[in-house]
């Protein structure tokens, strides 16, 4: 994979990674590809496609989909969240008119929104 590509700036890593099981000094490669799991998790995030569709870079599709499942189960993304829900980046959440457009009609232009009566008479 282009390490360009990644989403996860080193800023980020540097609070999530010691969140993370395993360590660099395990044995074996416990945590060797941890930052390469995450962006496999947030591709799919983004992509909304099935495990299989993977790409070949992140590694074998269900070798990600079982660690995904170990670590939901033993709540190691409730402790990612955590840890950088304190610290909102706002970078993409403001939303003006030069990125929302709305149809004439969904802003009572002319010929748009209108009440109209719902025909059950008012009880007198």
């Amino acid at each position: 994979m282009r390490r360009k590509r990644f989403v996860i700036s080193d800023a980020s890593w540097s609070i999530i990674e010691p969140l993370l099981p395993g360590t660099s000094r395990s044995r074996g490669v416990t945590a060797k590809y941890n930052r390469l799991f995450l962006e496999a998790v947030l591709w799919r995030v983004r992509v909304g496609g099935p495990w299989r569709d993977l790409p070949l870079g992140f590694g074998e599709w269900n070798s990600v989909f079982r660690r995904f499942r170990r670590w939901a189960q033993g709540g190691v993304f409730d402790r990612i969240f955590e840890a950088v829900s304190g610290d909102p980046d706002f970078q993409y959440v403001l939303i003006d008119g030069t990125i929302v457009s709305v149809h004439q009609k969904a802003s009572g232009a002319k010929g748009g929104l209108k009440i109209r009566p719902s025909g059950v008479q008012k009880a007198g």
